[in-house]
This record gives C-alpha cells, structure tokens and sequence, in this order.
C-alpha cells in the first residue's frame, strides 16, 4: 500500500476536525525537539478535538450521511463476512450464463452456524469499481442472489444479507435482461423461504436495488448508512431538473437511519465507531456480528410459519398511517 492510499480522505465537514489534530501534532513534534513541557496544552487540545468530533458527528445532515454512507473506506460486504464468519467459501454464477460482480455471496459459518452471506459489492480503486460496476448490479445479480437463497433454504441455513447499493443497473441491456422482472421476483419469493432472513444495510440502500435483496425477518441499518427510494442527486434531477439541490431532496427523502427508524421501516440501529465504520471497522463488525448472533438466537425460536407469517405483516404495514381531520 502506497503512501497515497494511507492518508485519510477527508470529508468537507471533517475539515476543522483535522485542522485541530494537525495542530495538536505540530505542537507536540515542536515541544519534543526544544525539549519544552506542553502536556497541560496538549491535554486541553485532544479533550477538545474529542468534543469538536463529538459536536459534529452527533448533528451531521442528511447529505453528510450520504457523505460517509459512500466513503470510500467504509466496510464493505466482503469485508464484513471475512470479519464475522469463521470461515466462508464464494459460491459463482446465476446457472443462466452470468456471474455479477456486484453481488457476492457464498457459504460460511456464523459462530458455529451454517448460513449464507451475500451482499451488493463496490470496488476499492477506480479499476475494481468498473469491474464491479459500482456496486449497481444487473438482472444475472439478483438472479444469482435468488438462487443462493434457494440453496440456503434448501439446506435449511439462515440468509444473511448485506446492501450498499446507489441503486440497481439502469443500462439498456439491464432492461433487455429483465432488470425489472429479476427485483419484482425477488421480492416475491423471499416472502415464501422457510429460514430466518436478516437484511443489513452496511452502507447505500438505493431505490429497487437493495429491495432486491432487502426482505428479511429483521431489517437493520447502521448509524450513518442511507436507505432511500432514488439517490437524492437523481430526485433532485427529477423533481427540479437539477441535480445541485441534492441536498434539498435528501432532507425531503428521510434517508437517514433515524427517519427509517421513526417511519417504522427499519427494526434497529447499529451504533457506528465515533466518526464512523471506517475509522475502526472492525470495531463495526462485532457490533455487527453480536446483533446477528442474537437475533438468529431470536428468530430460531420461532417455526417457519411464524416466521413467514410475520415478515409479511412487518412490510404490509408499511406506509400504513392513519389520518384525522378536523
């Protein structure tokens, strides 16, 4: 790893934070070479970074989260099932001629238990995004994703998922090959699986393509990942037929995990490391691993009725709201 890929990529809003711990190490390499005593100054400064970190993360905006839900370091799914598993082995191919890059999953071990890991999956670099054509998956994706839930069902393993999408491919020959269908299906038929179903989001849910992926018994979502029906860039676009008031849209599309939360679309939120996944990832992924754990333990309790029963009732509820005139 070059010196470049080691330097921390700021956010805008990360700027006085980084300001200040500069600071605080000029101060001390100054002291250490004139052999001066600044430990009561450094004190004060790091206690104050503490607080200024603190200050910003707890009251960032809508587009800030949009901002760390796609940093480029944040775990990604692969990261998070080579964290959490005790072993895992990829499975390829949706068995109709196509393998997606976009979508991993595979086999493994949670704690002692088989299950099945799969997730959308963004590149790290330039080239490996192309590859992966930004985590944004075609129709042989969520095909491939159905048939690995059906092995699991099969076999009786839990379904763990993991979404961080902008949103599904929306290239013409997405369309030709049944962008729609593949989604639509999807959504159908992880209503109908017998085992457990846990659905993450790690980072991006975007629009039908982290539905594609995203009916589960437990719906979680971490800190500071968005979960939205359009990016906001394209519902400005849309709306105002300018992308720049992004921003605008954002705030209106209660993407956040507290808005999902409070709108009753999403059963948990899973606490972040202060500044974010990235900065100790795998600090995220215990938080991570210890939920999934014991929710398994939770759901395993109950019979595969039940369970089928109640995920329906969980997203037919959804959008339901009463109103009261005067």
């Amino acid at each position: 790893m070059t010196a470049t890929e080691r330097k921390p990529q700021l956010l805008d809003f990360e700027k006085p934070l980084a300001e200040l711990e500069t600071r605080i190490t000029q101060i001390r390499q100054i002291a250490e070479e004139n052999g001066v005593d600044v430990s009561a100054q450094i004190q004060q400064l790091e206690a104050r970074a503490v607080q200024l970190r603190q200050e910003i993360f707890s009251s960032l905006t809508p587009m800030q989260e949009l901002q760390l839900a796609r940093h480029p370091r944040r775990p990604s799914t692969l990261d998070y099932i080579q964290a959490i598993s005790d072993e895992w082995m990829e499975l390829h191919g949706d068995r109709r001629g196509g393998d997606d890059p976009a979508i991993v999953g595979g086999v493994g071990r949670l704690a002692g238990q088989p299950v099945m890991l799969l997730g959308h999956q963004k590149g790290r670099d330039t080239k490996d995004n192309v590859v992966r054509n930004f985590g944004m998956a075609s129709p042989c994706g969520y095909r491939k994703a159905m048939r690995l839930m059906d092995h699991a069902d099969r076999f009786g393993m839990p379904i763990l998922t993991f979404i961080d999408t902008p949103a599904a491919w929306a290239g013409l020959e997405a369309e030709e090959f049944g962008q729609g269908e593949a989604i639509a299906y999807n959504l159908r038929e992880m209503f109908r699986l017998d085992v457990p179903i846990i659905c993450t989001v790690i980072g991006e849910g975007g629009s039908g393509g982290a539905l594609g992926i995203g009916i589960g018994d437990r719906v979680f979502m971490f800190e500071h990942a968005i979960y939205s029906v359009a990016p906001p860039e394209a519902c400005a676009a849309i709306l105002w037929r300018d992308a720049q008031k992004g921003p605008r849209a954002a705030d209106a599309l209660k993407i956040t995990a507290k808005d999902l939360m409070q709108l009753n679309l999403i059963d948990e939120i899973l606490p972040e490391p202060l500044g974010g996944a990235h900065t100790r990832p795998l600090e995220a992924a215990e938080t991570l691993k210890a939920t999934l754990i014991e929710t398994l333990e939770v759901l395993g309790r109950l019979s595969s009725k039940e369970r089928r029963e109640l995920r329906y009732q969980k997203f037919r509820a959804m959008g339901v709201f009463t109103q009261i005139t005067a």
